[in-house]
């Protein structure tokens, strides 16, 4: 007994089993990352869909006699009249804390450029996100100590700080584009990032709020813009031979050759993409008598069907020929077959008649609840996006998720980015025109080409149509100065959003500024 407690006393023993640093391994340096690079997977999924979607010319967040009205959550981007506490104002925290992981990540592993290169891509690209939607954020580029007090940079310098990370990391980063690298930061997702940054320079170093600013002032970067698209261009990685709408699918993944960064999800375990559930018709999980709805079977799970395609947009969906056209709910509905999702022969039918959505939209009465009603005919009011169109099977067993990836960089935005910067002043590069730019997008959903280069006004109307739903067209509309323009609703039940230019950023979510009570709101609210 006295042996035991003597030697229990003597605690200085060397520990062989312990690691003073982290392991170097492949795999361990894969499991330690892999953390930090879906931290906006969530609020992609949902709540920053619905910001970008609502918030530009794309839809209208309808409800259904107060059902979907939610505090106005839809309704209050639909008009302009964004609040702190909305739901789909909140994802802030989301990215602040996929920087802190980022910012750990990199003090774990020791600061190997080789290794934190992609994990700083990461970083500068929730940074981006950021700074892009909330106007001055904090520089988060180490970790806080406990007592640090945490102060928001200018916009301006936001940017240029992106910057400076993305040109320093850019040859550290992986330009393997397969498999492994898929959903991960490569160079040519630098490089896309940097096309982003590039070509809102102005918006983003400049007052956009201001009466003064112009879509039309010099960019400095335009040439630089132009020099990162050649990069991924030349690469020949990338291509547009994929089918438009298939490449949408949940058969979707890193063989879509279009696709520079996109976001891996699957239903069963890399949940929360709910697209489908808020596009599909309001009762498009059956046929109101307990049989086959919309998708060729019966959804386990109800649909919510409160995105409204506002008619000002759903007249881009015009040209003819052009694949894209398919990518919409409208007019009179057929059933899709599950297996394959293309649309069939079969009139969606529910309670014995054909479902016929309108184009125009028609409320109840014209005010802020953007109510529609909850009959047939209120469920029809409107078309709606079809682009990431669900597999039934697996809406109903997981949740409303879907096996969809979402892209975030696409090569199709590449070349027209490269079509707009010429456009705006760049020097033109390797023998492409604004108009053989363009007309590579037409020509592969098989839409009208152009006989001369487009005018700017028609190239936003072709990103429209382009990337309608991939969470891009607040950001267009904003640089091109058309925030403001009359869409829906938005200008008639709120006339001030036709002049206020301070809704151009979004405000700080209230809780925020509860842990940064230093901080003020930003101007506008």
């Amino acid at each position: 007994m006295a042996f035991a407690v003597s030697s229990c006393t003597d605690l200085d023993v060397d520990i062989k089993s312990q690691y003073t640093s982290y392991p170097d391994s492949e795999i361990a340096i894969e499991a330690k990352t892999s953390d930090v690079y879906y931290a906006f997977r969530g609020v992609l999924g949902r709540r920053y869909n619905e910001a970008m979607s609502f918030s530009s010319d794309e839809c209208m967040g309808v409800s259904y006699d107060g059902d979907y009205y939610d505090s106005g959550n839809y309704a209050h981007p639909s008009l302009h009249n964004f609040m702190p506490d909305d739901a789909c104002i909140g994802f802030w925290p989301d990215l602040s804390s996929g920087i802190t992981k980022c910012n750990q990540v990199m003090v774990d592993l020791g600061g190997d450029d080789a290794v934190t290169a992609p994990v700083r891509a990461m970083r500068a690209f929730y940074h981006f996100i950021l700074m892009d939607n909330y106007g001055d954020v904090p520089i988060l580029d180490h970790v806080l100590d406990a007592d640090e007090a945490l102060e928001r940079s200018s916009r301006a310098d936001v940017a240029r700080w992106i910057e400076s990370e993305l040109l320093e990391i850019r040859d550290g980063v992986n330009a393997a584009v397969d498999a492994s690298t898929y959903g991960k930061p490569t160079r040519w997702m630098v490089d896309a990032l940097l096309a982003k940054l590039y070509i809102n320079w102005n918006v983003y170093t400049m007052d956009v709020t201001s009466s003064s600013w112009s879509a039309t002032a010099a960019n400095e970067k335009l040439d630089d813009c132009v020099a990162v698209c050649d990069d991924i261009i030349q690469s020949g990685l990338f291509n547009l031979d994929d089918d438009y709408l298939e490449k949408f699918y949940p058969t979707n993944g890193y063989h879509i050759k279009d696709f520079i960064y996109a976001m891996p999800y699957t239903a069963a375990n890399q949940d929360g993409l709910t697209y489908g559930r808020f596009r599909t018709w309001r009762k498009g999980d059956s046929d109101g008598e307990g049989g086959a709805g919309l998708y060729g079977v019966k959804l386990a799970k109800s649909a919510a069907g409160n995105f409204a395609v506002n008619p000002e947009f759903a007249d881009l969906f015009s040209l003819e020929g052009d694949r894209r056209n398919d990518a919409l709910f409208k007019g009179a509905l057929y059933q899709y077959d599950p297996s394959t999702y293309d649309v069939t022969s079969s009139p969606f039918l529910y309670k014995g008649e054909q479902v016929v959505l309108t184009k125009e939209i028609a409320l109840k009465d014209v005010d802020e609840n953007l109510n529609v009603g909850n009959t047939v005919s209120g469920w029809s009011q409107g078309y709606r996006f079809n682009k990431f169109i669900m597999d039934p099977t697996d809406y109903g067993l997981y949740s409303r998720s879907q096996d969809n990836d979402v892209p975030i960089f696409r090569y199709a935005d590449i070349l027209l980015t490269k079509c707009e910067a010429i456009l705006r002043g760049a020097t033109a590069t390797d023998g492409d025109t604004p108009m053989s730019l363009f007309n590579q997008i037409r020509l592969y959903v098989n839409a009208p080409t152009i006989g001369a280069n487009p005018t700017l006004d028609e190239l936003l109307d072709e990103r429209g149509r382009e990337f309608f739903d991939e969470n891009w067209r607040r950001n267009d509309l904003i640089r091109f100065g058309r925030f403001e323009d009359d869409w829906g609703y938005k200008n008639i039940i709120n006339p001030s959003a036709k002049t206020d230019l301070t809704k151009r950023i979004f405000p700080v979510p209230t809780g925020v500024l509860n842990e940064n009570t230093n901080w003020s709101q930003n101007d506008g609210y």
